[in-house]
């Protein structure tokens, strides 16, 4: 059967070329056999090359990879992409791989085509999971240290998601073929199992880059992508204030523990003895702020039952929102941004790091604390919006904004947000990874004759679930379906909280 060139996507598992011919849901996908090179001289590679793709997505930088062209061993994955970025590097150069010494580039993205679980299949009538069309998770790797981390999500690659996946050929055939115009991908984060509904314009049969869109913290204009984040809250808890309250007393600092597309606190930073406004580079000065707003994170990470005890908290979430009232302030390009252009200041910190712009599923975060009586971010925005239909958020680099739409029965429940982004392809094509271990016969024989299997089920969530010590082959219900009522206030409830593998905790509050 012809398939058009637009749909093939290449990627090398080990050392070949293999080809996978448009969605794996699809009855007509296979695995067809590429070009093979190197095969003789496999076990005796120094060096095995890997496919892959590396985009800007907002303000941030990411290596993309296709989990079907990675071993078939996971347990080899986490060795393989800490060469890739360059982690365990004392100097913090990271000079050995593809990441720059800060947290931003240091991360991976795997997407691959939705695998709806065998089990499902199973199960007459139509769900939620059917109209998803891919699969995506985000990979943190550390810098001077191992640590391989699945916790959250990364809202700025995920303005990327959907371009690489339609370049990629890896949607269903309707997708493609249209002609110029607008295309929606819908992705399913595996850190989080929310959705993102990603949009944006398609110019002859490419994901379009050029535009007129700015976005503060990225030279340059672009291609503008909408963002909708479905279901906005509970990406690790379930629950909007994991707390139970709008503002707790943790440390001596009144804070906002909120959990949206993912965990931020938010405290203000004149309880702080800090200028809101203060720009990355002095707040990295300022170590002893910054060991106390470590040690704030790590207390409030055990309030919202994200990890206990703190030296089991991710180096990920909860991020840190530093929030303070609209000023006339300079950001990092030396604009000025005055008062009456924003709605409130936010400093981030994000893995540790102050970070130079605006982590877009903290901002979203920010915009929903907004939109809540009585927590600290709403205690501090302007009583006139720039923007009635917008929280417009003043970051080290600008400006953005953040439209909410909260829930109408439940009207401190956010149902969507939505953001605008920007991203670029910036080259494609082999990386290396030294291998250490010898091919097995049964190995051998699957890259000669091109009979790699099509997984079962998304081995990016394979490997989201394994690294949280969870069985990969357990049934898996969306999270939503257990948040389908308002959680009963003022009485003691029981939580509970659905981790991706279909297990439930179960909790008295």
């Amino acid at each position: 059967m012809r398939v058009a060139p637009r749909l093939l996507l290449r990627y090398r598992p080990l050392a070949s070329d293999l080809t996978f011919k448009n969605n794996p849901n699809s009855t007509n996908s296979t695995w067809c056999r590429g070009s093979v090179r190197g095969i003789a001289s496999r076990s005796a590679q120094s060096q095995i090359p890997l496919y892959a793709t590396y985009y800007r997505g907002g303000t941030s930088r990411a290596v993309i990879l296709q989990p079907q062209g990675l071993p078939a061993d996971r347990k080899r994955w986490p060795a393989i992409f800490r060469q890739l970025i360059g982690s365990l590097d004392s100097y913090g150069s990271q000079l050995g791989g593809l990441g720059a010494g800060t947290s931003i580039p240091s991360k991976l993205c795997l997407v691959e085509g939705f695998h709806k679980p065998q089990d499902q299949l199973l199960k007459a009538g139509k769900t939620e999971e059917d109209d998803i069309d891919v699969d995506y998770t985000l990979v943190g790797l550390g810098i001077g240290k191992d640590e391989v981390e699945v916790a959250s999500n990364c809202g700025s690659m995920s303005s990327a998601i959907g371009p690489y996946a339609y370049n990629a050929g890896l949607l269903p055939e309707t997708a493609y073929g249209r002609g110029d115009g607008e295309v929606t991908v819908k992705i399913r984060n595996t850190n989080t199992g929310k959705i993102v509904h990603s949009t944006f314009n398609v110019t002859g049969d490419q994901a379009s880059v050029l535009g007129p869109y700015t976005m503060d913290g990225v030279a340059g204009t672009g291609s503008k992508i909408q963002l909708e984040f479905k279901d906005p809250y509970g990406s690790k808890t379930g629950q909007l204030l994991p707390t139970g309250k709008r503002i707790d007393h943790i440390a001596g600092y009144n804070v906002t523990c909120v959990d949206g597309p993912n965990p931020v606190i938010f405290i203000r930073a004149d309880e702080l003895k800090i200028d809101g406004t203060i720009l990355p580079n002095e707040l990295n000065k300022r170590a002893k702020k910054l060991v106390l707003l470590e040690s704030i994170r790590r207390a409030a990470a055990v309030r919202m039952r994200l990890a206990n005890p703190e030296d089991m908290v991710p180096r990920t979430i909860p991020e840190i929102g530093i929030i303070s009232m609209s000023s006339t302030h300079t950001v990092l390009s030396g604009a000025t941004i005055k008062s009456s252009q924003v709605d409130l200041v936010v400093r981030f910190i994000s893995a540790t790091q102050p970070h130079h712009a605006a982590p877009l599923t903290a901002a979203v975060t920010t915009a929903i604390a907004a939109r809540i009586p009585g927590t600290v971010v709403e205690q501090l925005l302007a009583p006139d919006l720039v923007d009635d239909s917008a929280i417009t958020i003043g970051h080290a680099s600008g400006r953005l904004k953040v439209n909410v739409t909260m829930g109408r029965s439940y009207p401190v429940r956010p149902t969507s947000a939505t953001v605008y982004s920007t991203a670029r392809r910036i080259f494609e094509g082999n990386m290396f990874w030294n291998d250490e271990q010898q091919p097995t016969d049964e190995q051998e024989h699957n890259v000669l004759s091109g009979t790699q299997k099509i997984p079962k089920r998304s081995l990016g969530l394979a490997f989201v679930l394994e690294s949280r010590g969870l069985d990969p082959s357990a049934p898996i219900l969306p999270l939503r379906h257990y948040l389908s009522r308002p959680l009963p206030r003022r009485q003691r409830f029981r939580t509970i909280r659905i981790r991706l593998g279909g297990e439930e905790d179960a909790e008295d509050e």
